[in-house]
């Protein structure tokens, strides 16, 4: 049976009394809303495979002028309607530099892409720059095999260049890194935290990813906690250091399957909520999702609801994906205009949105 809203709504605000009940109880916090939700628009990531390839001209930007895709009347219906207050922008290596492995920002494959973020920063919300490469080029590791450090951060010296004025970008340094054989030598590589902050940008949030698709479950136990929670900014503080996780809902974590089949909290957020808070540090969860089913809306609900119970570590969430996807992607969270404004999914009407889970400092 579908849920109704008014279900919904009041199943949401059980939990959320339950679990923030419970929080209290254990960690003595005082709730407080997320600090953000978005979602991802895609597009400018398309043709980029796990091994870091990335096949340029299969990219269908979310830039009406530029594919015909309005990811501008996407993001300002998400920012005006739902209450989001953040995007994030993947976008290939391959891309940036016309297929050149190297930190040379292409002029006209640039400036496509700065298109997008100037949409996305005209609405009001913060904007995510997000290399999409799985911590590779082209099949090789950044600085275990692949490009060097070096290069690597002469890329983002070029990225944090252009936008180290801009309050609202973040810096998303590498998209979900995996089967990293040192994840202390891949802590070194995001060091380009130290090229971003002497480009000018000296306040913006940077997120470092972990190992293993960068996963919320394993992020503490495969050490890669532990390998980020050692970089600091060059001054040695964590200021804007952020932990970036990912997590979806189906049997396999793959993010692959329609079907929800757990709300994660026992075996992953309540393990890295209590390492966060343990170490003083804090993550965003710049990916997690599932279909547009009603096994998807109770378990995320749940998730999202202990997330905000855990506002103090916990900053916030955004869904994969909307952007340039079909909506019959089995994640689709792409809205379809219907000639006066813009329907939402299921998932993002009925658990995703902050206007009806009243759990984000955006509508509270």
């Amino acid at each position: 049976m579908l849920f109704s809203r008014e279900m919904a709504i009041t199943f949401l605000y059980s939990f959320v009394a339950a679990v923030s009940t419970m929080t209290v109880a254990v960690n003595a916090q005082v709730f407080a809303p997320l600090q953000f939700a978005g979602v991802n628009i895609a597009g400018f990531d398309f043709g980029c495979g796990t091994d870091g390839t990335c096949i340029i001209s299969e990219t269908v930007p979310p830039v009406y002028q530029l594919s015909g895709v309005d990811g501008l009347g996407q993001m300002q219906h998400f920012y005006n309607d739902d209450g989001y207050n953040v995007f994030r922008l993947p976008v290939g290596w391959q891309y940036l530099t016309y297929n050149q492995s190297t930190s040379v920002l292409n002029e006209t494959q640039f400036s496509n892409y700065n298109m997008l973020v100037s949409d996305c920063l005209s609405t009001g919300a913060h904007c995510e720059i997000d290399i999409h490469n799985y911590a590779r080029y082209d099949g090789e590791i950044i600085g275990q095999g692949g490009p060097s450090n070096e290069v690597f951060a002469a890329l983002w010296y070029n990225i944090a260049s252009y936008w180290k004025n801009e309050t609202k970008v973040i810096f998303g340094v590498m998209n979900e890194p995996h089967d990293i054989p040192n994840i202390t030598t891949w802590a070194e590589s995001v060091q380009v935290f130290t090229a971003i902050r002497e480009a000018g940008a000296t306040t913006q949030m940077i997120l470092l990813p972990g190992n293993n698709y960068t996963s919320a479950e394993t992020f503490v136990s495969s050490g890669s906690a532990e390998a980020l929670g050692m970089v600091t900014n060059p001054d040695g503080t964590f200021t804007n250091l952020i932990m970036d996780v990912h997590k979806y809902l189906d049997y396999d974590n793959s993010g692959t399957h329609a079907p929800c089949v757990t709300n994660n909290i026992e075996d992953s957020w309540y393990p890295l909520t209590t390492w966060l808070r343990a170490n003083g540090r804090q993550a965003l969860n710049t990916e997690t999702g599932g279909g547009d089913v009603d096994s998807c809306v109770g378990y995320i609900s749940q998730q999202i609801a202990y997330q905000a119970a855990q506002s103090d570590v916990i900053l916030g969430y955004l869904g994969w994906s909307a952007g340039s996807f079909a909506t019959d992607y089995v994640l689709s969270e792409v809205p379809v205009y219907n000639g006066t404004g813009w329907n939402d999914t299921l998932l993002v009407s009925m658990a995703m949105s902050p206007m009806t889970n009243m759990l984000v400092a955006s509508v509270v």
